[in-house]
């Protein structure tokens, strides 16, 4: 399959997510051929971030924090930019660097220079003609708050249980929305 016909069955573009619900997650792993900065940039923040987060909250959390964030960023893509066609690991990439944030903030580390960071990075997909889904960004950088959240709710807690239903929770309001924007809006 040549790389063109690759990006066309996996790209995200939310008309197609009734028939092709898949294209929300995989679209998280290509990227933009004419934008090698941009995929460098993801790259360099996932080894970052992904160093930092993998050892603390073990693997299974840290797959779930990833694929979960790519699948928030899609469902804002959907919501508020629904005819645009996107791919990429931005969602996931700004899931992971917000859980990174709160849970250094919960641990009282003094992080304004990844907020800063952060910011600037959300602005740049203001511009116009960059080609960066600041809808992806903005649904990667909740979702992967909200589960930094609930990780460290559970923290120390003697069963998983909980912890499971809240992140079942969390993708089943992400499917929720996903569901009443094909079917109902």
């Amino acid at each position: 399959m040549s790389d063109g016909r690759v990006y066309q069955a996996l790209a995200y573009y939310p008309p197609f997510t009734a028939e092709q619900p898949w294209r929300m997650i995989t679209s998280a792993f290509l990227h933009s051929q004419s934008s090698i900065f941009h995929l460098l940039f993801n790259m360099f923040t996932l080894f970052i971030f992904g160093r930092a987060l993998e050892l603390p909250l073990g693997r299974a959390r840290f797959i779930a924090l990833y694929l979960i964030s790519a699948l928030g960023g899609s469902v804002a893509v959907l919501l508020l930019a629904p005819q645009s066609v996107v791919i990429g690991a931005s969602g996931a990439v700004f899931g992971l660097a917000a859980a990174f944030f709160v849970i250094q903030r919960r641990m009282g580390v003094n992080n304004r220079l990844l907020l800063i960071v952060l910011a600037a990075n959300l602005v740049i997909g203001f511009i116009p003609g960059s080609g960066i889904s600041w809808q992806a960004h903005l649904g990667g950088l909740i979702t992967g708050a909200v589960l930094a959240l609930v990780f460290l709710r559970q923290r120390n807690k003697p069963s998983a249980n909980p912890e499971i239903a809240l992140v079942a929770l969390v993708v089943a309001a992400l499917i929720s929305l996903t569901l009443v924007r094909i079917f109902v809006l």
